[in-house]
């Protein structure tokens, strides 16, 4: 009711507007308006168990009239450029009083609800905004070029879009993203973890907020090490053993299983291989360094896990869902996978290995320290810049990266929570395993900060599946992947 009553007060002329806000403070004495869009400088005001009583209400009144008044003559209740505050643009109709509807574009998460679960708990706290669920591919590549399609198009659908944390580059340099900061106040992006909103900025503009975040765990089945009397591996050459004993031992149909198709997964899977060994894509000076001893070492150790029987041959066209269901069916002693499949491979009725699973950071390559190194991911959130309903689009930004929505993603299921507040909760630490051990672990990020890296991780990706698939050797690969990462960065198109 209160947003839809200054909703309402935002429509007239700014006298009239100055009364029926303050008419508004009268009538809501103790609501949160810093929630609500454009009203960010009630900040301070008193709630039920301020001290002062009366003469605070009295005191805040005449400070928020004064304030409001000043506005008025300024910004006549509506400020479409400003930076402070989160109002739609001038290009957007004024938020009415009836019930909006938004269409949240979304790859699933985990396969497991958690989507329609934070649509309900939202509409339930934001009854005038509905949210429609517009189901994308689980193929990043696939969801990413679907978005670009229709969002270049001059499309308002959807109005909110779940992206890829390497995707500001290019959606910055197509103008295929709103920029945030242009609406949120700057105290806005303070409640994400480090670093989060940094990876968002393009530029000086923030092009999403981050949702959640993702890293590579390890994943193991503590009973079958229990049987076999085996510690949890530390290294890669230690896993390989293990896992090949397991194997021919006949506990276990497959040693490892991860995610070696030719698509995103890949790259981040050998981004954590690649760096572990000492290697990276590019070399300080921004040249293709993928032609190198350690590149060699990483992709010939991959190779291997197939060849020695301890991963799958199929494991070259395997997703993330692939290998998740073939652990949770009990065929594999270990996964690489991300924090969700913690809570998922918990979860009874979709899981036969409930109470027997580890999960520990990823190896490392013997020699090359105490532990190895993850690749950060993470889903961010966008708006698509010709959405005509700008100002419920933030509401639910929002809401979606507030304590209570981070909450139930942290706990529930098993996300890393971007909110620093959620992340660092010792009840949601308790609840999630994955979160007391996420500092424990070496991140790698992709080299996304540029326009081109769909194309970047193209060159990877394709090149690396190759040789995992046999198609060609190790040396080739990595051939044609250096000479194709110097044409994507060369290449005047994104």
């Amino acid at each position: 009711m209160l947003q839809r009553d200054i909703s309402t007060a935002r429509e007239v002329d700014p006298r009239t507007c100055v009364l029926e806000v303050v008419q508004l403070i009268v009538k809501h004495p103790f609501a949160e308006l810093d929630r609500v869009a454009g009203f960010a400088f009630f900040r301070t005001w008193p709630k039920r168990s301020s001290l002062g009583g009366v003469f605070m209400m009295k005191q805040s009144l005449l400070a928020a009239f004064a304030v409001v008044t000043g506005l008025a003559s300024l910004t006549a209740c509506s400020s479409p450029s400003s930076t402070t505050a989160p109002n739609p643009p001038s290009t957007s109709p004024a938020p009415t009083s009836g019930k909006v509807t938004i269409n949240w574009a979304a790859s699933p998460i985990a396969n497991v609800g958690i989507r329609k679960q934070l649509i309900q708990l939202f509409e339930k706290a934001n009854p005038s905004i509905k949210v429609n669920l517009i189901s994308q591919p689980s193929s990043t590549d696939t969801n990413r070029a679907s978005l670009i399609t229709e969002i270049s198009g001059g499309s308002t659908t959807p109005d909110v879009f779940m992206g890829d944390v390497v995707w500001p580059g290019q959606f910055a340099a197509q103008s295929l993203a709103e920029p945030l900061n242009k609406h949120f106040p700057a105290s806005f992006f303070t409640r994400f973890a480090p670093g989060l909103v940094q990876g968002a900025t393009i530029k000086g503009n923030v092009y999403a907020a981050p949702f959640f975040m993702d890293a590579g765990f390890l994943y193991y089945r503590k009973d079958l090490l229990q049987k076999a009397h085996l510690p949890v591996p530390k290294t890669w050459e230690q896993l390989q053993s293990e896992a090949k004993t397991l194997v021919s031992n006949k506990m276990v149909k497959y040693g490892f299983v991860w995610e070696g198709a030719s698509y995103e997964g890949l790259t981040c899977n050998w981004m954590e291989y690649l760096t572990d060994a000492g290697g990276q894509v590019f070399n300080a000076q921004g040249k293709p360094n993928m032609d190198t001893p350690a590149a060699q070492h990483a992709l010939s150790f991959m190779r291997g896990l197939i060849t020695s029987g301890v991963s799958p041959q199929a494991v070259s066209v395997f997703q993330e869902p692939q290998a998740m269901n073939t652990f949770n069916n009990g065929q594999a002693a270990f996964l690489r996978n991300w924090d969700y499949a913690w809570a998922n491979s918990q979860t009874p009725g979709q899981s036969s290995v409930v109470g027997k699973v580890g999960v520990v950071p990823l190896p490392t390559f013997a020699g090359h320290g105490a532990r190895g190194y993850a690749c950060i991911g993470g889903w961010d959130l966008y708006i698509n810049p010709h959405s005509k309903h700008m100002a419920a689009d933030l509401t639910f930004i929002n809401w979606m990266t507030s304590v209570p929505a981070q909450t139930v993603l942290a706990s529930q299921y098993s996300e890393i929570p971007t909110n620093a507040t959620v992340q660092n909760s010792p009840a949601v630490r308790a609840k999630n395993p994955v979160l007391s051990i996420v500092g424990q672990t070496n991140l790698v990020a992709r080299p996304a900060q540029n326009p081109y890296y769909a194309k970047v991780s193209t060159a990877i990706y394709t090149n690396v599946n190759a040789a995992l698939a046999g198609q060609v050797s190790v040396s080739t690969a990595l051939s044609q992947a250096n000479a194709q990462l110097a044409s994507a960065v060369g290449s005047s198109s994104l």
